[in-house]
């Protein structure tokens, strides 16, 4: 799956925007989650258990609505929040 396709996947399946730090084209696994992860998982938790072992160690970031980078610490309940 390339970069720019896993990302968009991850904003539909759990309304969190990731941003991968490399070329759009690059290869990475693919996103086959069928359920949004858990309001109660920490922005790290989300990265550790779903993200990090498809990206094959690149660098990823999850984007607030405001453009800045979230703390691992917030709840995916309240990140999610804050975009509607």
């Amino acid at each position: 799956m390339k970069v720019r396709d896993f990302e968009k996947k991850v904003w539909e399946q759990d309304q969190i925007r990731i941003v991968i730090r490399a070329n759009s084209q690059d290869e990475v696994g693919s996103y086959g989650q069928k359920k949004a992860a858990q309001g109660n998982w920490r922005i790290k938790e989300f990265l550790k258990k779903r993200i990090k072992p498809l990206v094959k160690g690149k660098e990823i970031v999850v984007i607030e609505r405001n453009g800045e980078i979230a703390h691992g610490k917030k709840l995916l309940k309240s990140y999610r929040e804050s975009y509607n």
